[in-house]
């Protein structure tokens, strides 16, 4: 799969690009399979809201499940990725970020880099994150939202948040979102399970809390140049992995064959 020359123009301006039936319903539904048998798991991979009793994130799949090994491997993925950010790609990380019906927490406002970049070491604002509705996300069940163009002011202030939620986070200020919101208003990410998404390291998002009773999963591979690769490793593997292979497409119909479940 190739973007054309108008998304990557659409990309570069906006921040972001929404991929409409990017994977079929029979495709998710794999996915989804996979999804509960990694929740089952004992792991330490899988960190839980702050009541405890439901996953929030669910982290390193790649190495917990083959169905997830092959998706980061995904043409559907990884060609586009390299369109925009080269042909020799990592997988830094793997997760699904879940908002439970009813339980789901808010993720803050924030931008990927600064955690990259402050935990991790990552030099430039290069990774990728490509992700895959799980679940339809529409304005009721905690849909992501984008401020269109905040990516082009490069680095914003960010300041580490360990106590709004189960997971910590590097947050932006509200006067940066007030001023993005204002000047190009706020994009919901919303549409039918199996759309994809594609942005990058420097946008900043957020999501609010999932009130209403429908789930919402969104998959997420981030990947980055090899050449940009972490110089801190002081998280462990499952947050920011350490093989520096670059990933090579596999077959487009790999999650539909037999040993994909």
């Amino acid at each position: 799969m190739q973007l054309t020359d108008d998304q990557i123009t659409e990309f570069n301006d906006r921040g972001f690009l929404v991929l409409p039936e990017l994977f079929s319903a029979a495709e998710v539904a794999v996915l989804k399979g996979a999804m509960e048998d990694v929740f089952r798991q004992d792991d330490p991979a899988n960190v839980k809201e702050a009541d405890g009793d439901v996953v929030r994130t669910a982290m390193g799949l790649h190495l917990r499940h083959d169905a997830f090994a092959k998706l980061v491997r995904h043409p559907r993925l990884v060609e586009p990725a390299r369109q925009l950010r080269g042909p020799d790609l990592y997988v830094q990380q793997v997760k699904i970020n879940v908002k439970a019906g009813f339980d789901g927490d808010q993720w803050q406002w924030h931008y990927d880099f600064a955690t990259h970049h402050g935990d991790d070491g990552v030099p430039e604002p290069l990774p990728l994150n490509l992700h895959v509705l799980l679940d339809d996300v529409s304005e009721y069940n905690g849909p992501l939202y984008f401020l269109p163009g905040s990516h082009l002011e490069g680095p914003a202030p960010a300041w580490h948040d360990t106590t709004s939620t189960s997971y910590p986070l590097w947050v932006v200020e509200r006067d940066t979102v007030a001023r993005h919101a204002d000047a190009r208003g706020i994009f919901t990410a919303s549409g039918r399970a199996g759309t994809g998404l594609i942005f990058g390291d420097l946008l900043v998002h957020g999501s609010p809390p999932n009130m209403s009773p429908w789930d919402r999963a969104i998959f997420s591979l981030i990947l980055n140049p090899v050449s940009n690769a972490y110089t801190n490793d002081q998280r462990p593997d499952w947050k920011h992995h350490r093989d520096l292979t670059p990933v090579s497409p596999v077959d487009d119909n790999c999650l539909l064959e037999t040993d994909a479940a």
